[in-house]
């Protein structure tokens, strides 16, 4: 398949699990990916597999999405995807949540997709020919959790971003969406069963690979999604809609 020939995307977080996933599978189908992550040595691996472009940088300082964005067009001439995938899933109780604990997650899940959603669609908008912005939230934004005060408020921003930005954005025929990942096994060390209470919540009781996360996000990023926009797409195996199962 080369869904993706002629385009040219940048992904955030792209050097491990679902970031990489996603680098991978657009580039198999034809895409030139520039690949943003804070581990510039993992990002670096990842473009030597692709053929791609690593580019080291904290996704929470807006100049990092103004680099990616220069660096996408100088090299590759324009702009057609951004996936917006860096986030971390740090957890605190919300009675011991530190400020400086609450303002980094929400500025490197939260923040950073806005800085590079805006930076990217200016680009798209000048272009003239429309383009794609994906962000990766999670089920944590749809309900609450414990510990995740400040995970599940940037991941239930992070939709409300991506709605936003569809409405505003249509004329431009910019199409934004967000894949909603539910419990994914992005590293090896990630034990390799669920525990018993999201199982009890799961039809299918197993992680999510990073490969299935990133499936979604290229069909949202394809042109077979045309008419897809403002839509938070869940990847989850089913855990947002199940409730609680009884036997």
């Amino acid at each position: 398949m080369d869904r993706f020939d002629g385009k040219v995307v940048i992904v955030t977080g792209g050097g491990n699990g679902i970031g990489a996933a996603i680098v991978e599978r657009l580039a198999r189908e034809g895409a030139s990916v520039v690949i943003v992550d804070r581990e510039e040595d993992a990002a670096q691996e990842i473009a030597q597999k692709t053929a791609g472009t690593a580019l080291g940088g904290d996704v929470s300082d807006p100049q990092t999405a103004l680099n990616a964005v220069k660096t996408a067009v100088s090299k590759y001439g324009k702009l057609n995807i951004v996936i917006c995938n860096a986030g971390i899933t740090d957890r605190s109780p919300f009675l011991e949540m530190t400020p400086d604990f609450f303002e980094r997650v929400i500025g490197i899940n939260l923040k950073g997709s806005f800085y590079f959603s805006q930076a990217a669609a200016k680009q798209m908008v000048a272009q003239g020919e429309g383009g794609r912005i994906i962000t990766v939230a999670s089920n944590s934004g749809l309900f609450g959790g414990r510990g995740r005060a400040a995970y599940g408020a940037s991941k239930a921003g992070l939709i409300n971003l991506v709605q936003t930005m569809a409405i505003e954005l249509a004329e431009y025929g910019i199409n934004v969406n967000a894949v909603v990942p539910g419990p994914t096994k992005t590293r090896v060390t990630k034990t390799a069963d669920l525990p018993p209470s999201v199982q009890s919540r799961m039809p299918l009781q197993r992680f999510g690979k990073p490969e299935e996360i990133a499936s979604v996000a290229a069909f949202l990023a394809s042109d077979e999604a045309s008419f897809v926009t403002g839509q938070a797409y869940a990847a989850d195996g089913g855990y947002t809609t199940a409730g609680m199962m009884e036997g």
